[in-house]
C-alpha cells in the first residue's frame, strides 16, 4: 500500500509542478497528459485499495469497479466545466470585453454545473451504495476521505510557501 501511495504521490507532483501549463491549455488540444497520468494514478490507488479496504468479494468488486470510475469520470467533468466557465469568465473581464450577455451565458453554465454536480454525485454514490453493506459503505466514504486528504497534503507542500508545513494552531496570528 505505501509502493502505491509513493507512485501516487509522484505523479500527483508531476502534475502539479505543469499546472501553469495546464491553465494555458485548451481542452482538446492535445495537452494535459501530465495531469491524465495524475488521475490515472489516482484511480489506481483507490482500485488497488478498494477490495482489501472494503473486504469486497471478487463479485462485488466486479461489479463495484466501473460505478467507482464513473463517479470519478463525473467529478473531474463537472469541476472542469465549472472551471472552464470561471477561466472564461476571468478571461472576459480581464480584457475588458464583457458584455452582460456573455456574462449572463457564462453565469449560467456556471450555475448549471453547481445545480447539476450534487444531483450527479447523489446518483452515483446511490449506485455505489446498492451494492455495499452500511459498513462497506462507511468504509469506501473513509478511503475517499483517506485520498482526498493525500492529496491535499501534497498539493500543500508544492504550492509556494507550502513548504510541509501542517495546520497552524490556534495561538497562530492567521487565525
Amino acid at each position: 500500500m505505501r509502493r502505491a501511495l509513493a507512485v501516487l504521490v509522484v505523479a500527483c507532483a508531476a502534475a502539479v509542478a505543469a499546472a501553469p501549463a495546464f491553465a494555458q491549455q485548451r481542452p482538446g488540444a492535445g495537452g494535459g497528459k501530465p495531469r491524465d497520468e495524475a488521475f490515472r494514478m489516482i484511480d489506481a490507488y483507490i482500485v488497488s485499495n478498494l477490495q482489501e479496504s472494503l473486504l469486497l468479494t471478487d463479485d462485488q468488486f466486479t461489479k463495484l469497479l466501473p460505478l467507482v470510475k464513473r463517479l470519478q469520470r463525473d467529478r473531474r467533468e463537472l469541476v472542469q466545466r465549472r472551471i472552464q466557465a470561471l477561466m472564461e469568465m476571468r478571461r472576459t473581464m480581464a480584457q475588458g470585453v464583457a458584455t452582460e450577455a456573455r456574462i449572463q451565458e457564462l453565469l449560467r453554465e456556471l450555475k448549471a454545473v453547481e445545480a447539476e454536480e450534487p444531483a450527479t454525485i447523489r446518483r452515483d454514490m446511490d449506485a455505489i451504495d446498492a451494492l455495499l453493506s452500511p459498513l462497506q459503505q462507511a468504509k469506501y466514504r473513509l478511503l475517499e476521505v483517506e485520498v482526498e486528504r493525500k492529496l491535499r497534503a501534497l498539493m500543500s507542500q508544492m504550492r509556494p510557501g507550502g513548504g510541509g508545513r501542517g495546520r497552524r494552531g490556534e495561538g497562530s496570528p492567521e487565525n
